[in-house]
């Protein structure tokens, strides 16, 4: 029990990272991007690019996360400046449309480009199947390092929107973005920092899974409902929520799937979900109102 557990948290703090990227984007702009999962599956494939040009066979894909940071910031920007600008701070109709169509767009693009084969990152055997033993409990090397990459990455948002004038600025837009330009804030700019930074925690997420999953143009479908239900579950905007909303969600699934099957995992995911709203409409975190 207590190794399935230890296996949820670890696969559940990269869950963590997609809602967190999802959750900012949400928080600053009030609008939820259902092709985040998408955005995952880029990042897959650039470091699938990346790591065939660049890195020698059998070496570990993660020297790469600079590169693709870079990449996926660059991305977000040129997606929300081509299509998601003209839908912030319009009806919900029109964004749910918009990034809905965008994740059909994403998805068979890149279909056309890479074909639907599956793909793989050809890393060592000692990398993909290693791991350590602490106390009895063996932690997978692939999963530790997934899970302290996202905790980094979590810590680093929570400093950057409470220390950072970029941050402060992403705060005051989300509150009210009207006041906030009165005062000076650059709200166009604050809006392609939030989507930039969430494509890049996508992107990175798909990094961080390449070794534990096969790439292919439809992988993201999966990961869009998780980290949905991990912002739902956390409340939405909360930073804080979406990331524990993520650990759940992977103790969740790694218990249905080893004591039942993997068939019924989103089953038990989505009861978790329902059962913690009715209690907590709001989410566990969430005050009724929407924070960045």
């Amino acid at each position: 029990m207590i190794q399935v557990i230890i296996n949820g948290l670890l696969i559940g703090a990269v869950y963590s990272l997609i809602a967190v990227g999802l959750t900012m984007i949400h928080g600053v702009m009030k609008i939820v991007n259902f092709a985040q999962g998408e955005l995952l599956m880029v990042g897959m494939y650039v470091t699938y690019v990346l790591y065939g040009a660049f890195v020698a066979e059998g070496s570990a894909p993660y020297f790469l996360i600079v590169p693709v940071c870079i990449i996926m910031f660059l991305f977000g920007a040129l997606v929300f400046k081509v299509s998601v600008s003209h839908v912030v701070g319009k009806s919900e109709t029109s964004y749910i449309i918009l990034t809905i169509g965008m994740s059909y767009l994403l998805r068979y693009g890149f279909q056309m480009i890479f074909g639907s084969n599956y793909q793989s990152i050809p890393v060592s055997e000692s990398l993909k199947f290693g791991s350590i033993t602490i106390g009895g409990i063996v932690f997978t090397t692939t999963r530790l390092i997934a899970f302290f990459a996202a905790l980094i990455f979590t810590i680093f948002v929570n400093y950057l929107l409470s220390s950072t004038d970029i941050g402060r600025a992403m705060r005051a837009t989300s509150e009210n973005k009207t006041v906030a330009t009165s005062l000076g804030v650059n709200a166009k700019i604050v809006y392609i920092v939030a989507f930039g930074l969430g494509t890049v925690f996508a992107g990175v997420s798909g990094l961080l899974v390449t070794p534990l999953y096969m790439i292919y143009p439809s992988v993201g479908a999966v990961f869009s409902t998780i980290a949905m239900s991990a912002m739902v579950l956390g409340g939405l905007g909360n930073i804080k929520g979406a990331m524990i909303g993520g650990m759940i969600i992977g103790v969740v699934e790694a218990l249905s799937s080893t004591y039942l099957t993997t068939n019924v995992s989103q089953i038990f995911i989505n009861l978790v979900l329902i059962l913690i709203l009715i209690f907590k409409p709001y989410g566990l975190f969430g005050k009724g109102v929407r924070i960045a």
